[in-house]
């Protein structure tokens, strides 16, 4: 029986990259979409041992009823991956209510309840994990993008609150935190590539380098409750904007 793997939004961008790293390291692939599923599908055909799982993340009760039927029918569920979030733009001098809301059901609470129903029904051998995907942005804030940056600093907080709750050692939570990667939001590939190097090496981080260290981070080598930044050093830069505006000043 190969170990299962679930990675919310997987059938694009990082998601995907994790998906396929996994895939060809050996595991099944639960691949999530909310409504790509033509993406979807055709990630998971191309994968050794996957399969397509479509959920609307905005319903977090929804979400962790998902995550309970899975833990049912899977024998080796060890890793819940959750990668998927919302990107919209307001600010520190504007929130925008409907932005802030949508992020931080998406953002924080649909993975905060997702984990806990995946550490409380998931069968695994050897320990389960949970990785929190989160963002740079929790040790290189800037104004830009307020609720998403908030909804994320909430993300965080539950990687260590969740780890201290396990009552099993070989259970671990982790914090997985990306710089900037692929273009976002309204940006060109051209700024994109440009911005993407404002940081200390200054080089563009890859999303197969996200991928790579979420496998390192199922290994169980690093203490529950940690965060792994992989940025190129970019939280270590202070940004007084979001690299994207940055690059068109």
């Amino acid at each position: 029986m190969k170990p299962a793997v679930f990675v919310t939004g997987g059938a694009k961008r990082i998601g995907a990259a994790v998906c396929q790293a996994f895939g060809h390291s050996g595991w099944h692939v639960l691949v999530h979409y909310g409504s790509s599923a033509g993406e979807a599908e055709a990630l998971a055909s191309s994968l050794p041992s996957a399969e397509a799982v479509q959920c609307d993340l905005g319903d977090s009760s929804a979400a962790a009823a998902m995550v309970d039927g899975l833990a049912g029918r899977l024998g080796d569920w060890r890793v819940l991956v959750n990668c998927a979030g919302v990107f919209r733009e307001d600010s520190a001098a504007a929130l925008d209510p409907q932005v802030f809301g949508e992020a931080m059901r998406v953002n924080a609470a649909t993975p905060a309840r997702m984990a806990q129903a995946f550490l409380a029904s998931a069968r695994a051998e050897g320990g389960r994990r949970v990785i929190q995907v989160t963002d740079q942005k929790l040790r290189n804030p800037n104004p830009d993008f307020f609720s998403y940056t908030m909804s994320k600093h909430a993300l965080d907080a539950t990687v260590p609150m969740l780890a201290m709750a396990q009552a099993d050692p070989r259970d671990r939570v982790y914090g997985l935190a990306p710089g900037a990667i692929l273009a976002s939001h309204d940006q060109t590939e051209g700024e994109a590539d440009i911005s993407h190097r404002l940081n200390l090496l200054g080089r563009r981080t890859h999303a197969e380098e996200i991928a790579q260290a979420a496998l390192f981070l199922t290994e169980g080598w690093l203490a529950s409750g940690e965060t792994l930044f992989i940025d190129s050093g970019q939280h270590l830069v202070p940004q007084r904007r979001d690299v994207l505006y940055l690059v068109r000043e």
